[in-house]
């Protein structure tokens, strides 16, 4: 009896040294795989970027963000989307409005949001902000001058208006994030008029239009000093769900240029997604991101696209001088308000929230912050984005 267990632990014992032979061995395969393809690609860089549509403070936003004390605190309304921003290599926010000391707070029609607004941006993550928008003049020159300053005091550079040089004489922006350069334009297609308080030589000078002799000049400049170009314009009719042929000739245009990827914005809702192939490489549209936060709810505007957004999600990649665009991705976004219970002016306050479809969907990790109404909201409007987007990357 003895014999037969010593043979059957020697039987284990030998399968159990084979069995970890043909492991070690198959480990090595693999690394050796790993080291064989980092020798191949050793200079591979990546780098991820997002993007999202217009963060618009109406009256009713500063409203609830009023605290007892008189400031504003605005990052309640981003907890759920601070994340998704922070996790990105560079974070592109679309600010509509302006930022003026000199002018009363307002909402529509002549935009004017707190300063803290400003702060909330900074602390959410966002590197860039886009001012190419026709809210830009609403508190006039001094409040484009004044609202610029206000980021770039807070380490944040801006696009779509030029205040520290002439546009003629101004530098493209461009980020080096990861080894990889981007470059930033921004352009808006007017100014509600407010433009005829400006001496032409103001206008010119201050303001990125969508001028196209000027616009292929700078993209093409883009171009040649940077790896990638971003072209953030903002055109269209308000709440159209699809793009004007005006747009869809401008934009393929600014791909000719040399522009890579196209964050369109102004209609207040989401216009779907184009890919485009351009010397082999495959280029990228989306002609509107919609709204980010604004007061525009289904109850208020009888219209459900307002209230829906994108954070769009775009990774570029580095390889012995050339970059491509990677992947792309189109993240659905919804403004959550709900009745706090408070009031100002006899005005009903609510509590904003911007929320990520992916979170709050089945399976997401804050399904379960929701009651069923609001489930089936969250699930028809990211089946309803989806389809609307139509990105086929």
């Amino acid at each position: 009896m003895k014999k037969i267990l010593l043979y059957i632990l020697s039987i284990v014992s030998l399968c159990g040294v084979i069995f970890l032979g043909i492991y070690y061995l198959t480990l090595g395969d693999k690394e050796g795989e790993v080291l064989e393809s980092k020798k191949k690609n050793p200079n591979v860089k990546t780098a991820r970027v997002v993007a999202n549509g217009d963060i618009l403070c109406h009256d009713a936003l500063y409203y609830t963000a009023k605290n007892a004390d008189g400031g504003y605190d605005f990052n309640p309304f981003f907890e759920y989307v601070k994340p998704w921003i922070e996790e990105a290599d560079l974070a592109i926010g679309d600010f509509e409005g302006t930022i003026s000391d000199k002018h009363p707070l307002a909402g529509y029609p002549l935009f004017n949001a707190p300063i803290e607004i400003a702060d909330t941006i900074k602390d959410l993550g966002y590197d860039v902000v886009d001012l190419a928008h026709n809210h830009i003049l609403d508190s006039g020159l001094y409040g484009v001058k004044y609202t610029a300053k206000t980021f770039k005091d807070r380490g944040l550079d801006v696009v779509g208006v030029h205040v520290d040089k002439k546009r003629s004489e101004d530098r493209v922006l461009i980020k080096e994030v990861n080894g990889i350069k981007i470059a930033i334009l921004a352009y808006s297609y007017g100014y509600n008029g407010m433009d005829a308080n400006l001496t032409r030589e103001e206008r010119n000078n201050y303001l990125a239009d969508l001028d196209e002799e000027k616009m292929k000049e700078e993209i093409q400049r883009a171009e040649k000093e940077a790896d990638v170009t971003i072209v953030m314009p903002q055109m269209g009719i308000e709440y159209e769900l699809q793009p004007t042929e005006e747009q869809k000739i401008l934009y393929r245009k600014m791909i000719d240029w040399g522009a890579d990827v196209i964050f369109g914005g102004h209609p207040h809702v989401v216009e779907p997604a184009e890919v485009l192939e351009k010397d082999g490489d495959k280029k990228f549209i989306i002609y509107s991101m919609g709204n980010f936060i604004s007061n525009q709810r289904m109850e208020r505007m009888d219209n459900k696209w307002p209230e829906r957004g994108l954070l769009m999600d775009v990774t570029f990649e580095k390889s012995n001088d050339k970059t491509i665009i990677k992947t792309v991705k189109a993240h659905p976004t919804l403004v959550y308000s709900k009745l706090n219970g408070r009031c100002i002016n006899g005005i009903a306050l609510y509590d904003y929230k911007v929320m990520i479809l992916e979170d709050f969907i089945v399976g997401g990790k804050h399904r379960d912050k929701l009651d069923e109404k609001m489930k089936k909201k969250v699930d028809i409007a990211y089946k309803e984005m989806m389809e609307h987007v139509n990105l086929k990357w």
